[in-house]
């Protein structure tokens, strides 16, 4: 199936998608990049309406932690590669971009916003809806997915200072580094972990030592 047949929508300005999918390393003049600037607002309102509609009374902060996973970069990357953007992907052969969560977000975002530019907002928000369906209908561990956040509350709550995070070491090439990351909690042991990006290596060492002192339950 087509890209447009997995995003459910026929462009009339076929020009739009294949912006949409264009990284500035394959061309900088005509990228994605403004495109993704209005995706992300696109996919944040939508995510957010739909939040509102579905949850009713909702714990407003519950909600932003929703909110914050289900429009988070490991979330657009996965639906990236879900409907094949990595296949489709205009981008310097040598950068290693196809693997890559941030640049796979982006380009999600800004196919998002060409589907906007093309037929409008509620046409968007229909694909946008479709294809975060299951992201949407699952049930979210916010521990699990925001981990760091989760350790600042509990740190909060047990009158320590905010989690300290420290890059240990980074190895491995510009478009494919590992970061070991070390976190402290005043009055613990640290935690470290590794990661494919430096966020990625902080929320595991966050998640690593809350299991380890049994905070993640």
């Amino acid at each position: 199936m087509s890209l447009s047949g997995k995003l459910g929508h026929d462009f009339k300005d076929a020009g739009l998608l294949k912006r949409a999918l264009t990284h500035a390393s394959a061309d900088a003049v005509v990228s994605n990049e403004r495109l993704e600037f209005l995706g992300d607002r696109v996919l944040g309102l939508t995510i957010a309406r739909s939040l509102y509609e579905r949850e009713g009374e909702g714990d407003p902060a519950t909600l932003t932690k929703q909110f914050n996973y289900l429009v988070s970069r490991e979330v657009c990357a996965e639906v990236a590669r879900a409907i094949g953007i990595p296949a489709a992907f205009a981008v310097q052969k040598e950068a290693g971009l196809r693997k890559n969560d941030t640049a796979l977000a982006d380009t999600c975002e800004a196919v998002i916003a060409a589907v906007f530019l093309d037929g409008g907002f509620e046409t968007a928000a229909k694909v946008v809806l479709h294809l975060w369906h299951d992201a949407l209908t699952k049930p979210i561990d916010l521990v699990a997915t925001n981990p760091k956040t989760a350790l600042q509350e509990w740190a909060h709550a047990a009158g320590h200072p905010l989690p300290a995070y420290a890059v240990l070491e980074q190895v491995g090439p510009p478009h494919a580094p590992v970061f070991t990351v070390e976190v402290t909690v005043e009055g613990y042991a640290p935690a470290q972990a590794k990661g494919r990006s430096r966020q990625e290596a902080e929320k595991a060492a966050a998640q690593a030592l809350l299991q380890r002192e049994g905070a993640a339950r």
